[in-house]
């Protein structure tokens, strides 16, 4: 899932409530397991699109809303900004299960003025594997110093399209034609449009109490990270950004089936630096092989895509881990490079991993053992201080930890000291607890004991002084 930034109630029912497990070469093959489809938000909000700016309908930073993508339509929906904060929107593309992609296919997301100039534009597509999957791109509207456009309060558009669609496919099906099948007569007949179901997620960023350093720091930590090592804690993944899991520093072991996108959350601070590895077990049979069947991806808390990493496979276990990536700052904002720009904000940042439907194909249907290896390193900074809060709220702090999840148990943490995350034996804790606890009791009894019997004694001495024949 590649991505460019060039200026940078329940869930309605939809095709992409199916499966996301691409279909069989053949009508007789046996169909392998259905993967879980994408997981809207709960509170999801519905957004139908329009085809201009005339009817586009309103978008509120702190909601998600769930809309859909015609084949060649562009869709546009609406902002009301105001003269001082940051605006982002991510949006989230999830093509039907089988759908049959090339590389090239996915969205474009533009966040436009009231003038038609352009503030920012961003591009995702599904990339060599062609495998379905949730993609996702987002626009922006930034208020920086020396930028003359879309630096005012007003009406701002959201404008998504496709990418990579042939001009003459009926079915808006990938460009290599995929999807088409034979009449009755033996010509090549196209089937019905399948929109693409899109989720939007507006955020609002608010400006500083006082106006922050936009120097970016020229030193830092670049060596390749060691991926934490230890027994890995069960866990699962979610089935979308809504629904991520919350892991932290260390090992923690999932299943994975063909045409399935996992998505986990790990809260990152200012100043810190995450890093990932993510290890796909052996297959049952050795057949072929699979261009980039196994993705990782990491977005920032807003959505935007940081860094992502792919490895091919032929059957034997893989593993592949994302760069070296710079501590989290306000500052990044303002670097030249698109990874260290989206490194702009502290708050949770998602992992997300596909395996690609053709291992299904090759390898059997699964499910496949996998292993998410998380360090977060660097120290803990001030952030720049915010003058108001975000929309949705909290969205760019850390907080308290995320709870476990429950089939941890206990944490899986590596080097726990330096993680910051409290580890060892829970009840080795509470020993230790109710040790300090006795030991600072023990010293009280033995002060007021002490005290009271000075205190006897000079009462004693006194008394005998007043009274010598006594």
């Amino acid at each position: 899932m590649g991505a460019v930034l060039c200026a940078a109630p329940a869930a309605l029912p939809g095709p992409a409530a199916t499966t996301a497990r691409a279909a069989t070469a053949t009508p007789d093959a046996p169909r392998a397991p259905d993967a879980p489809a994408y997981a809207f938000a709960d509170d999801v909000r519905s957004a139908p699109a329009a085809t201009g700016t005339t009817g586009a309908v309103g978008l509120e930073p702190g909601a998600t809303y769930r809309s859909s993508l015609e084949g060649q339509e562009k869709a546009y929906y609406r902002l009301e900004l105001d003269g001082t904060s940051n605006a982002y929107v991510a949006v989230t593309a999830v093509p039907h299960a089988d759908t049959v992609l090339t590389v090239g296919d996915g969205i474009s997301v533009s966040v436009q003025n009231a003038d038609g100039a352009s503030c920012s534009r961003d591009t995702a597509t599904v990339g060599a594997s062609k495998s379905p999957q949730p993609i996702t791109a987002w626009g922006a509207r930034e208020l920086l110093p020396g930028k003359g456009l879309c630096q005012k309060a007003g009406t701002y558009y959201v404008v998504v399209a496709r990418t990579g669609v042939h001009p003459d496919s009926g079915s808006g099906r990938g460009s290599d034609g995929g999807g088409i099948g034979a009449g009755a007569g033996g010509e090549e007949t196209a089937p019905a449009a399948v929109p693409w179901e899109l989720e939007l997620a507006p955020v609002s960023e608010p400006a500083l109490r006082k106006t922050a350093a936009t120097r970016v720091p020229e030193a830092w930590d670049s060596a390749t990270p060691t991926p934490p090592v230890g027994e890995p804690v069960a866990v699962r993944g979610g089935a979308g950004f809504t629904r991520a899991t919350a892991v932290r520093q260390g090992v923690w072991r999932d299943e994975i089936v063909p045409g399935q996108t996992l998505f986990y959350k790990v809260p990152v601070d200012w100043g810190r630096q995450v890093s990932a590895a993510v290890d796909l077990g052996s297959a049952d049979k050795d057949s072929g092989y699979v261009v980039d069947a196994l993705d990782m991806t990491l977005y920032n808390p807003v959505r935007a895509e940081v860094k992502g990493t792919a490895e091919g496979y032929g059957g034997t276990q893989k593993s592949t881990a994302l760069p070296p990536l710079p501590p989290v700052g306000y500052a990044n904002r303002f670097a030249s490079t698109t990874s260290t720009k989206s490194l702009r904000f502290a708050g949770a940042y998602y992992l997300v991993v596909h395996l690609a439907a053709q291992v299904g194909d090759r390898f059997g249907d699964g499910p496949y053992g996998l292993t998410l290896r998380v360090r977060v390193g660097g120290r803990t900074q001030d952030g720049p201080g915010y003058a108001a809060r975000s929309a949705p709220r909290g969205v760019f702090d850390v907080g308290a930890p995320d709870p476990e999840p429950e089939a941890a148990g206990r944490t899986s943490t590596v080097d726990a000291s330096r993680s910051g995350t409290p580890g060892g034996d829970p009840a080795m804790k509470a020993v230790a607890v109710g040790g300090i606890g006795a030991g600072s009791l023990l010293l009280t009894v033995l002060g007021v004991w002490t005290l009271t019997a000075r205190r006897r004694a000079a009462a004693q001495t006194r008394a005998s002084a007043q009274n010598p024949t006594a």
